[in-house]
């Protein structure tokens, strides 16, 4: 059996999770979501939503510094 370490981080998350893992509100996910910035999935026929880790991170981009220049 693998244990799991402190540094693993979570596959799917909910909404509220997503939104307090990148420090953003839920309704701000739910427009990246409505906008098609984020992939989200349905779980099962009701009404539960999910995002990956993985899709959370690539939504983000670094902003240009002085040094970019």
């Amino acid at each position: 059996m693998a244990t799991k370490s402190a540094t693993d981080r979570p596959r799917w998350l909910s909404l509220p999770d997503a939104a307090a893992w990148v420090s953003l509100s839920v309704e701000t996910i739910r427009r990246r979501i409505a906008a098609g910035d984020l992939r989200a999935y349905r779980c099962g026929k009701g009404k539960s939503i999910r995002v990956k880790t993985d899709d959370l991170e690539a939504m983000m981009r670094p902003l240009p510094s002085s040094r970019d220049w």
